[in-house]
């Protein structure tokens, strides 16, 4: 079962805006109109600090490895300017949006193996930061 999750509803409008430019039958545009299906919308200035919203920074894990990854959740046409960013359209990207620290997903990787991601720390928010034009 896969966790809830929680999208601002500036982040469900600029990622639908996305999706308007993607193949609807494309892998990405399918596995994320699906997460955005089942979340809870909020509105910014209402997001809890320790969920993933659009670039916000975080460090993760991936099948309980003692290694841990600290990305930039990000949209495509932002990647050249975010040297740490991993794009929505990313498998990883999309299982990121909505979680909370400490809720892990079961997700597909690249390979189409299902990994586990864990949210250990949100480092920055935008919201949290009062930050509401990103």
């Amino acid at each position: 079962m896969k966790p809830s999750i929680i999208v601002s509803s500036t982040d469900l409008e600029r990622i639908e805006g996305l999706l308007d430019t993607l193949p609807p039958d494309s892998l990405a545009a399918q596995s994320l109109l699906e997460e955005l299906d089942r979340a809870d919308i909020l509105a910014p200035q209402d997001m809890p600090p320790t969920v993933v919203t659009m670039r916000s920074t975080v460090r993760f894990q991936i099948d309980e490895s003692p290694e841990t990854f600290c990305l930039t959740l990000s949209y495509p046409r932002e990647m050249p300017d975010v040297p740490d960013g991993i794009s929505i359209l990313t498998p990883v990207g999309t299982a990121l949006l909505g979680l909370s620290v400490g809720d892990s997903i079961d997700w597909p990787g690249p390979d189409g193996r299902l990994v586990k991601v864990r949210i250990v720390e949100v480092i920055y928010q935008p919201e949290r930061a009062g930050d509401f034009s990103r």
